[in-house]
């Protein structure tokens, strides 16, 4: 990963090819501007799906463009501004140096492209981009259409254990933040993610979360493929991992 300085901030990027970087490549009016935004993805705010060959002619994949939003309280305050503490210690930078490990180390994550975080006075705010999976759609999507087989669910069970034994903390671990796509799953938004020491507390956390959100869609689309026989098969295989 390199970093340079900007007017504003500070922009991190993953391929030395990416060194022309500015800030413009993070606004959403930039990438409409080349007519390079190729869709959307809405949940509390929109994140935007660009083609990036304008820029990078070899490149064949698409990025994904997120802006940091705050959640709960604190977002009557402020939407999306957060306290400057250093610059390793900013969401953006964090979670694009968390992911870059991961990726290198051949775990199921997007492969990251750039972050950037700009000040303003004590404050920042923050943007990430990252390679977007081709054919993939997160688990609702998936389940609102089609159940996925024993051995789906087991794979599931499998990956999430491979994350929990390198010891990753997923901040939402939930079925909107993991992808199946030609039957290969990724995890997604590790925005808040860290590398911890394995322990069962947080791990077990972690899982809980993660049957709540099933649950909790389950309660909106009641014919949603999810089930009790579901979940158990995805703990046999995060038990036999």
């Amino acid at each position: 990963m390199q970093i340079k300085r900007t007017d504003a901030g500070y922009i991190a990027f993953c391929e030395p090819e990416l060194k022309p970087i500015t800030p413009d490549w993070f606004t959403f009016d930039y990438w409409q501007d080349l007519g390079d935004i190729t869709g959307s993805s809405t949940g509390r705010y929109t994140t935007w799906f660009v083609d990036p060959q304008h820029i990078t002619r070899h490149k064949k994949a698409q990025w994904v463009l997120r802006h940091y939003y705050r959640g709960g309280v604190m977002a009557k305050f402020s939407h999306d501004s957060y306290l400057y503490t250093g610059l390793k210690r900013t969401r953006a930078i964090a979670e694009l140096t968390l992911l870059e490990q991961l990726f290198n180390e051949g775990f199921a994550v997007p492969k990251p492209v750039a972050a950037q975080i700009q000040r303003h006075g004590m404050h920042y705010r923050g943007d990430i981009i990252i390679e977007r999976i081709e054919g993939a759609q997160d688990l609702v999507a998936q389940l609102s259409h089609a159940p996925m087989t024993d051995a789906q669910w087991q794979a599931l069970g499998k990956l999430i254990a491979t994350f929990h034994q390198r010891g990753v903390y997923h901040a939402d671990l939930n079925a909107k933040n993991i992808l199946i796509g030609n039957d290969n799953f990724t995890l997604i938004d590790f925005d808040r993610g860290e590398l911890r020491t394995p322990s069962p507390k947080w791990q077990q956390a972690n899982l809980d979360r993660l049957l709540r959100s099933f649950n909790k869609e389950k309660t909106k689309l009641a014919t949603l493929h999810f089930n009790d026989h579901n979940w158990q098969q995805l703990m046999a295989g995060y038990l036999q991992a």
